[in-house]
């Protein structure tokens, strides 16, 4: 092939579709991968390629930047550039790393104004993560925003949430990315997104892990390296940059703002718990299109640059992360898996609008309106966080085969797995889960579950072919957070275990009165409980199924597996 684009060669002959437009509209799929087959063709650095397929049956497009033509995981690796991956469009209204992500791939590849960011680094870019939702475009999909013209929908074609899907991983948009990530495993993982919510000056905002639920070490760096830079990089273009801001109480911003961890269903907790480092950018959904673009770009620049200047020891943080998190378990630790925000806050320059608070003709209730007179002011910022609950890590979980779906996710995250290859009889931990409630509305397609549990500790017969989880991986926090019942994310929480808790056998009056009888009969203790339970409880006296119920819970007909979680931690050597 014949590359035909001198380094002169005026952006303006590559002007991407967003550009023509006059910074108001975004191209569709075909467009977009036009754009990009055209960049490939031009460029040796460029190549594009897919890494999985949508439910409608269009591919996860992905372009791959590299000055070596390191254009395989393995090829990558050998060149020991710093890896980043580039998403955009994960909620596909909210489509403005897509536009920047092009021009910035241009500018690296074509007209190579930015071939420095390539130095030290090999970039990915997913420009459009949820493909489905993209392509449902209308100019009515966003009401709060201020451009596109017209734009995606914000979730897949069976209307689930990408960016809720991290661990249960029930897309194949989810699985594929997974795949990717542990395949390429990136140093830096980039996630581009729009904010609704209160109005301010800022142009952009930011979230990344600082907290327990990544590497301590990798947390200090972004504390006092990486963040510095990026905000002072992207301001110095015009943008001002804050924090991303929830605030504490509705209405009132005189309480001030908070922000804490992010749980794993979301990329950037994903990323924490992959021990990666991974940004989310949240551009302000009231800025106009440009606006949003230009500091999407910006921050693509800064990103990229700092992990340019920073590869090698990016590189190395990542490699120790990954060590300390695969002997977790030998040094006997504890990993983090509920946190809260404590009642303990800083001071933050908060930059807004005056505003106004009237009573509304419409809703007959006091709403605030906003000026374009600036205000600034210094705001509480609760940003300190506690660790809630945490869990000691085994060295293995063992697995029964026929929990395949668990199977199928635990490998969609990367997670080693072996087999028995004979019947093995171990004394094991486990839990008995009780006290289910079942969510009533449906979460992301799940009635997601809340239970209490019971440490467990009994000897159980294990068949061939058992699923053995060791820990000692660089994946054990991922692996903790779905297999332990309380993570936020678990496996029992999104309802994968949920058969459990289901009785399968069922008795007959008649049948179970004559067996309390004889029960009575045989053990005058458990006649004496039975009785002084009917005379101090007038509820359960009343209740005939509750009269059987205690003695068929008490007889050998009794299913005991009911809540008996079949997931085991193990200990000991095999």
């Amino acid at each position: 092939m014949i590359w035909t684009v001198s380094r002169s060669q005026h952006v303006k002959d590559w002007s991407t579709f967003y550009e023509q437009s006059g910074y108001t509209r975004t191209p569709a799929y075909a467009e977009t991968m036009k754009y990009c087959r055209r960049l490939e063709a031009a460029s040796p650095w460029v190549h594009v390629t897919s890494f999985g397929q949508s439910l409608q049956g269009r591919e996860l497009p992905l372009v791959i930047l590299s000055k070596e033509k390191a254009f395989t995981p393995r090829a990558a690796a050998r060149t020991k550039k710093a890896i980043v991956l580039i998403q955009s469009g994960i909620h596909a209204g909210e489509i403005d790393g897509k536009d920047a992500s092009l021009m910035l791939m241009r500018d690296i590849a074509i007209t190579k104004t930015k071939a420095r960011l390539l130095d030290s680094a090999i970039v990915l870019f997913a420009p459009i993560f949820n493909v489905d939702g993209h392509e449902r475009i209308s100019k009515y999909n966003r009401i709060n925003q201020d451009g596109p013209e017209e734009m995606g929908w914000r979730v897949t074609a069976n209307n689930l949430n990408l960016n809720r899907d991290y661990m249960k991983a029930e897309t194949p948009e989810m699985r594929a990315m997974l795949k990717l990530f542990s395949a390429w495993l990136p140093d830096f993982y980039f996630d581009c997104h729009v904010t609704d919510g209160i109005d301010f000056q800022y142009s952009v905002t930011f979230a990344i892990e600082i907290f327990q639920n990544i590497d301590p070490e990798l947390a200090s760096w972004l504390r006092t390296s990486f963040i510095p830079v990026m905000k002072s990089d992207v301001e110095r273009t015009g943008n001002l940059v804050a924090p991303y801001m929830g605030e504490r109480e509705e209405n009132d911003l005189s309480k001030g703002f908070m922000f804490g961890t992010a749980g794993p269903r979301f990329s950037t907790g994903y990323g924490a718990v992959q021990n990666r480092p991974a940004l989310l950018i949240e551009t302000h959904v009231y800025k106009p299109y440009k606006t949003r673009v230009s500091a999407t770009y910006a921050m693509l620049n800064s990103v990229l640059g700092t992990v340019n200047r920073n590869a090698y020891s990016l590189r190395m943080l990542n490699v120790r992360a990954d060590a300390r998190t695969a002997s977790i378990a030998a040094n006997g630790e504890y990993v983090p898996l509920r946190y809260a925000t404590i009642e303990r806050s800083t001071s933050i320059e908060f930059k807004g609008w005056k505003t106004t608070r009237t009573i509304s003709p419409v809703t007959g209730q006091l709403m605030t309106y906003y000026s374009r007179d600036t205000v600034s002011v210094m705001l509480p910022y609760f940003d300190q966080v506690t660790v809630t609950d945490s869990v000691s890590v085994p060295k293995y979980y063992f697995i029964p085969q026929e929990w395949t779906a668990v199977i199928d996710v635990l490998r969609a995250h990367g997670v080693s797995l072996k087999r028995l290859k004979t019947q093995t009889v171990l004394n094991i931990d486990s839990y008995r889960l009780t006290s289910p409630v079942w969510q009533d509305k449906p979460y992301e397609g799940r009635h997601v579950l809340r239970c209490a549990s019971t440490p467990v500790h009994e000897e159980r017969t294990f068949p061939a072919g058992t699923y053995i989880v060791p820990t000692s991986q660089r994946t054990a926090r991922v692996i903790a957070n779905l297999l332990e019942p309380s993570g936020p994310d678990s496996f029992v929480y999104w309802g994968m275990f949920d058969t459990i808790f289901e009785r399968k056998e069922y008795y007959e009056d008649g049948v179970m009165e004559r067996i309390a009888k004889q029960m009575m009969d045989a053990d005058p203790s458990l006649r004496r409980e039975f009785e002084a339970k009917v005379n101090s409880d007038t509820t359960f006296a009343a209740s005939a199924r509750a009269r059987l119920n205690f003695f068929y819970e008490r007889s050998p007909y009794w299913e005991n597996s009911v809540g008996l979680y079949p997931v085991a931690r193990y200990n000991g050597n095999l």
